[in-house]
């Protein structure tokens, strides 16, 4: 099921807040990028790099993920291991809100989310 439209407003809000705030400068946002993605029940945060044999063409890296559950009224987040799969972040493993998922991001304590 996919989020409600007031409340995919919401988010959309708060991301495109926060992606402006934290992209890179202008001038070297074709080295290193970010944005984000809704997905079904889920905001995936990921990096734009160009590939590394290729720099014509570019790759997105996923790194963090919150995924509303609804019947909880909570936002599991996740972070992309080096093998690819979504692992649950145990030191905080639910929020209430997009902006803690955020600020757990960036502050990213532990290093799962920007190494």
């Amino acid at each position: 099921m996919t989020l409600d439209v007031m409340k995919s407003v919401e988010i959309i809000e708060v991301m495109e807040n926060y992606i402006a705030r934290k992209r890179p400068p202008i001038e070297i946002r074709d080295k290193l990028d970010i944005n984000y993605r809704l997905d079904n029940q889920s905001i995936i945060l990921f990096q734009i790099r160009p590939i590394w044999n290729d720099q014509s063409n570019y790759q997105t890296i996923d790194y963090a993920k919150a995924t509303f559950d609804k019947k909880n009224a909570l936002w599991k987040l996740y972070w992309m291991r080096a093998n690819q799969k979504w692992n649950i972040y145990k030191p905080q493993p639910t929020v209430r809100f997009v902006q803690q998922f955020l600020e757990i991001v960036d502050t990213d304590t532990y290093g799962c989310f920007n190494g």
